[in-house]
This record gives structure tokens, C-alpha cells and sequence, in this order.
């Protein structure tokens, strides 16, 4: 009777060993593939111009009726706007 239930324990405790590693795997991979997808679905971010670029001032009548005065001020002194 002790042979039996060594072997039934053993049995267990390696039938548990093994359910509990198939549930860790699963939980793994779909926390892998969220963080995938929130990482590749995110926009790109905006380029920033170098610093060695020359500034050019977009002088249309419909992109001076929306600037602010500081902006203005800032492109007529050939300075890369820093305001909106």
C-alpha cells in the first residue's frame, strides 16, 4: 500500500508540475502579444528637424491668420518657432 500511494503522489505532483507550466506558457503568451500589439499599433512620433537645417517661414495668408504674435516675431527673426 505505501508503493501505491508514493506513486499516486508522484503522480500528482507531476501531473500539477505539468498543468501549471501549460497555464504559465498561456498567461506568458498573451501578455507577449499584448504588449506587441500596444507597441506596434502607437503612431509614429514626429520628426524634429536638425539643427543644421535652414529655417524657411511658411508666409501664406491662410498659415499667418492662425499664428500667434510670438510666432511671427520669431520667423521674421529667422528663428525656428519654439510657440504655437
Amino acid at each position: 500500500m505505501n508503493g501505491i500511494r508514493k506513486t499516486v503522489a508522484a503522480a500528482t505532483i507531476a501531473g500539477s508540475m505539468l498543468i501549471g507550466g501549460v497555464i504559465g506558457a498561456a498567461i506568458y503568451s498573451m501578455s507577449v502579444i499584448s504588449a506587441s500589439a500596444a507597441t506596434t499599433a502607437a503612431s509614429p512620433s514626429p520628426t524634429t528637424p536638425s539643427a543644421t537645417t535652414s529655417f524657411v517661414s511658411n508666409e501664406t495668408a491662410a498659415h499667418e491668420a492662425t499664428e500667434s504674435a510670438a510666432r511671427e516675431a520669431q520667423e521674421n527673426a529667422g528663428i525656428r518657432p519654439t510657440v504655437p
